[in-house]
């Protein structure tokens, strides 16, 4: 009852320093205004048509394909009608994003996991099929290998196994939740495979993390901004190259597509949902509290999310992993009562 009763009186406090902010201009925006992931994007815009369709009193929130980071930096900048009210995420807030939000009033979030998703590796059929690991993927994309500059131009560099076809993966840029989770799920677990590496990160942290996680920029990796499916078109146009997006995307093109294996797992639904594949990762969105009673529908908006992501809900349909029982049974309480989060949890 004490966190129900904090959360609210945050939350009213919240809205009167909104009207402060906002002013007059409140009535001048009657749209839920969402920005960030390109991952969340297609199912952030089928709640949204669901919620429109729903209650036609509502008009169907504005949702913006920016960049899980980008669309955190727009989030964060303050509390008012000129700021978005919901920032989608493929990736958790970062400890630094939530310091930034406080540092401009936005103190009280509201976070809700919405379902999951994978980093998915893909190719046009036909192409080289290439059994991966997260260790082939680190010293085939980091920019200094175990430390030392990459010179790996073809997959044989790589992994003597694969042939002697030149490196070219497609892949998100630096503001992407999907490069964070590449970085996180992916290149940092190839890095410690190397008994050095993983004895960094204890001694030098700043260091590991460069080591293990920055990107080549020599053509190999090309960044092809936030548009997946610009990505399923050019693995379309040269069947030697693979692409990186979220296992969504892959299914939403089975019919041109083929997911490569990590650690000997495929890509699918079920792999993704036990998280036997090594790719898995959790979906969010982020609500400014203060913007709930100020914004008209937004509470519906979240509501209508947590209504949407059973098994046999929308979003499944649209082709989002689900969350485990307990999980969807957590978040839709955290939906309801809009129960703040806990920055002390943050990383």
């Amino acid at each position: 009852m004490k966190t129900k009763i904090f959360a609210l009186s945050a939350t009213l406090s919240a809205t009167a320093l909104l009207s402060a902010c906002g002013g007059a201009q409140n009535a001048s925006r009657d749209q839920i205004r969402a920005v960030g992931s390109s991952t969340v994007y297609p199912f952030a815009k089928v709640v949204a048509d669901a919620l429109a369709k729903s209650n036609t009193a509502i008009k169907s929130p504005i949702i913006e394909s920016t960049g899980t980071g980008a669309g955190m930096k727009l989030f964060c900048a303050g509390v008012g009608v000129e700021h978005p009210d919901v920032a989608n995420a493929s990736r958790r807030i970062k400890k630094s994003e939530y310091e930034d939000c406080a540092s401009h009033g936005v103190k009280d979030i509201v976070e809700i996991q919405v379902g999951l998703d994978g980093i998915a590796f893909a190719e046009a059929k036909g192409g080289l099929g290439l059994a991966l690991t997260p260790a082939d993927v680190y010293k085939a994309l980091a920019a200094n290998p175990f430390g030392k500059p990459n010179t790996a131009k073809t997959w044989k560099d790589v992994n003597p196994a694969f042939p002697a076809e030149p490196i070219l993966v497609y892949g998100p840029p630096s503001t992407s939740g999907t490069r964070d989770a590449l970085k996180e799920l992916i290149l940092m677990k190839g890095c410690d495979s190397d008994p050095a590496m993983k004895a960094l990160k204890d001694s030098d942290k700043d260091q590991h993390d460069k080591v293990c996680g920055e990107v080549r920029t020599d053509g190999a990796f090309v960044d092809s901004g936030e548009n997946d499916n610009l990505i399923v078109q050019k693995l379309e146009a040269n069947p030697k190259a693979i692409g990186v997006f979220g296992y969504s995307y892959l299914e939403e093109n089975v019919d041109k597509l083929l997911g490569l294996t990590m650690s000997g797992v495929t890509p699918t639904y079920a792999s993704i949902a036990d998280f036997s594949y090594p790719g898995a990762r959790p979906l969010y969105i982020y609500v400014k509290a203060a913007h709930v009673s100020a914004i008209r529908g937004l509470k519906d908006f979240v509501a209508e999310w947590a209504k949407s992501w059973s098994k046999d809900g929308i979003l499944a349909k649209a082709g989002m992993v689900v969350s485990p029982d307990d999980v969807q049974a957590k978040n839709a309480k955290v939906a309801s009562e809009l129960t703040l989060l806990d920055p002390s949890t943050l990383k």
